[in-house]
């Protein structure tokens, strides 16, 4: 059968048009983890009084979908050549305005005084610093993205570098 003229032109490599310039997982901290160690826990008190081998189950089946839970809803942060991806949400870099990074009470007042209600969020409570990245398209509503992150420098400087 003969190759397609298409196939051959697809190149095998990355271009630098796709390649990653930025990439972040935002991982839950260690005192979640403890967190779900601790409601797990609760499984041995309430199945205890049937035995304790359900209760021990009990605590290993409720941290295992725990854990399952909060790892397949984290989130990531991708800024790629052509585009920016943060959480589900997908954005072409021509869209993309300026990136403010905030900390401490700055982060916190972005979070909630200075919120605009039409703001995509992808906020996580165990990650302090947000940056705020504006939108430049007229035909969305959407005015910026604020996000959580735990390198905020570095995420601002890979969205100015076009």
């Amino acid at each position: 059968m003969p190759e397609s003229s298409s196939a051959a032109s697809v190149p095998s490599t990355p271009s630098a048009e796709t390649a990653v310039m930025y990439r972040e997982k935002l991982w839950p901290n260690v005192w979640i983890w403890i967190i779900a160690a601790g409601v797990s826990g609760a499984g041995i008190l309430v199945f205890a009084p049937i035995s304790a081998a359900a209760g021990y189950t009990a605590a290993v089946v409720l941290f295992t979908i725990i854990a399952v839970l909060l790892i397949l809803s984290t989130p990531s942060i991708v800024v790629t050549q052509k585009a920016l991806t943060v959480g589900r949400a997908t954005i072409e870099r021509r869209y993309v305005g300026a990136a403010l990074p905030f900390r401490g009470e700055e982060a916190t007042a972005e979070r909630g005084t200075r919120l605009n209600a039409l703001a995509y969020l992808c906020i996580r409570g165990w990650i302090d610093p947000v940056v705020r990245i504006d939108i430049t398209d007229p035909s969305d509503p959407t005015p910026y993205w604020l996000t959580s992150t735990r390198r905020p420098d570095e995420l601002t400087a890979a969205l100015a570098r076009k």
